[in-house]
């Protein structure tokens, strides 16, 4: 996994994850699934980088 990818997938998870603690402290449905989302992103990326990495030679 490049440090690059890597680093931009950890900061979607630690952004996202925030959020969405921030919008259910607040009762901010809106704000909590957007967090959700922006979390699930940076695990997807995350996912794809770990795939490549087993498929190198």
């Amino acid at each position: 996994m490049s440090a690059s990818e890597k680093a931009k997938a950890k900061t979607e998870q630690a952004k996202g994850k925030s959020k969405e603690t921030l919008g259910n402290a607040v009762g901010n449905d809106r704000m909590a699934a957007e967090g959700q989302a922006v979390k699930t992103k940076g695990d997807a990326r995350e996912a794809k980088e770990k795939t490549k990495d087993t498929l190198k030679p």
